[in-house]
Formats: structure tokens, C-alpha cells, sequence
């Protein structure tokens, strides 16, 4: 009767610790969406909501951690399972900074003037949508244990790569061509450069969950950013 308990108590808590991941990634995918949503529109009270919530995904980071350890010092989990909560916990660092940058991204949405001058505010949409399916995908096969999944969101980040460096080319030259337009060129700058920061995070992402579900890191297929 012990034993049964203790396994239950066990499942349990590998349950909310996956339902914690789960609620952060839903949350930083919807902040990646509004954050770009508010850029293209110019909505800084949207922005405003984006930075606002931020403060959830640290809360429940800190509730994983808390978790986390709790499961690892009472359970004393073995090989799968062990795997599986150290991945946990190194995801909720990962989902935290992804939302770190959908909110940086918020915070610059009042400084562009003169946005329908840019070219690459008709990409960035684009480029964010595609980091935000990955940062889905990416917790999805979290949740399903599957690698298969993990591998395919690593190499969807080569997409993201493409957009940044056409976007980066674009707004040099527009900044070369009109000097006084450098100020807001450089927050899309930034903006782009934090959304392929989101891509690169969602990748490691995908490693911790490949090694979680085979006991292996995936092959290295990928030629990711620093």
C-alpha cells in the first residue's frame, strides 16, 4: 500500500510538472503573438499587456524549480524519469528567457516612427510566427516524449536564420539611404535579432527533449547562432 502511494504521489508530480511546462509555453507563444501583433499595429497598450504578463512566466518558473527539487530529493527518480525532470527544469529556464524576449520586443514598440517606411515590417509578422510554431512544437513534443518532433523544430530554425539575415541586409541598406530613419531601424534590428534569439532557445529546447525521451543529443544537423 506504500509503494502504490508513493507511485501515485510520483505520477502526481511528474503530472503538474508537465502541466507547468505546458502553461509556460502557452503563455510565451501568446506573448511572442502580441508582442508582434502590437509592433505591426503600433498598440502600445497591447505592448503594455505583453510586459505586464511577463511577470507570470517567473512565477511559474520558480514553481517548477520548487517541483523539480522537491521530486528529485523525495522520489530519488532513476534513468527515464530523472532525465525527464532535469530536462523539466532546464526548459522552464529556457521557456522564461523565450518570454524575456517577446517582452523586449513589447518594449520597443513605441519607439518606431514612421513605421510604414520598413520593408521588414511586413517580414517580422512572418519570422515571429514561424519562432512562435516552434516554441509550440517544441513543448508539444515535450509533452509527448517525442524526438522524432524535437529534431523536425531544429531544423525549422534554419527559417528563422533566413528571415533575420534578409531582414538585417534590408534595414543596413535602408539605414545607409536614410540617415535620419537609423533610430527606428535599429529597434527592428533589435526586435529581429530577439526573435532569432527565441529560435535559437526553442532549438535547445528540442536538444533537452530529444535526450530526455532517448538518453542521446540529436545529431548535429544544424548550424545554429551563438
Amino acid at each position: 500500500m506504500v509503494v502504490e502511494h508513493t507511485v501515485k504521489a510520483f505520477d502526481e508530480d511528474i503530472t503538474r510538472l508537465r502541466g507547468l511546462i505546458a502553461e509556460m509555453g502557452g503563455l510565451a507563444e501568446v506573448a511572442i503573438q502580441e508582442a508582434m501583433q502590437a509592433l505591426v499595429t503600433g498598440d502600445e497598450e497591447l505592448a503594455a499587456a505583453v510586459v505586464k504578463r511577463d511577470k507570470k512566466l517567473d512565477k511559474l518558473e520558480s514553481e517548477v524549480d520548487e517541483l523539480a527539487v522537491r521530486v528529485i530529493a523525495l522520489r530519488a527518480p532513476m534513468a527515464d524519469d530523472l532525465r525527464e525532470i532535469i530536462a523539466a527544469l532546464k526548459i522552464a529556464g529556457v521557456v522564461e528567457r523565450i518570454g524575456d524576449y517577446a517582452k523586449n520586443i513589447a518594449k520597443r514598440v513605441g519607439r518606431i516612427e514612421g513605421r510604414h517606411r520598413f520593408e521588414p515590417l511586413t517580414l517580422l509578422p512572418a519570422m515571429g510566427e514561424v519562432a512562435a510554431e516552434m516554441v509550440h512544437d517544441v513543448l508539444t513534443s515535450f509533452a509527448a516524449r517525442d524526438p522524432v518532433m524535437a529534431r523536425e523544430v531544429i531544423r525549422t530554425d534554419d527559417k528563422v536564420d533566413a528571415f533575420y539575415d534578409s531582414i538585417f541586409r534590408n534595414l543596413v541598406s535602408h539605414m545607409v539611404e536614410n540617415p535620419a530613419t537609423i533610430s527606428s531601424a535599429a529597434q527592428l534590428l533589435f526586435i529581429a535579432r530577439n526573435i532569432e534569439r527565441i529560435g535559437d532557445h526553442a532549438t535547445n529546447v528540442a536538444e533537452m527533449v530529444h535526450y530526455a525521451a532517448t538518453g542521446q543529443y540529436p545529431p548535429d544537423e544544424h548550424d545554429g547562432r551563438d
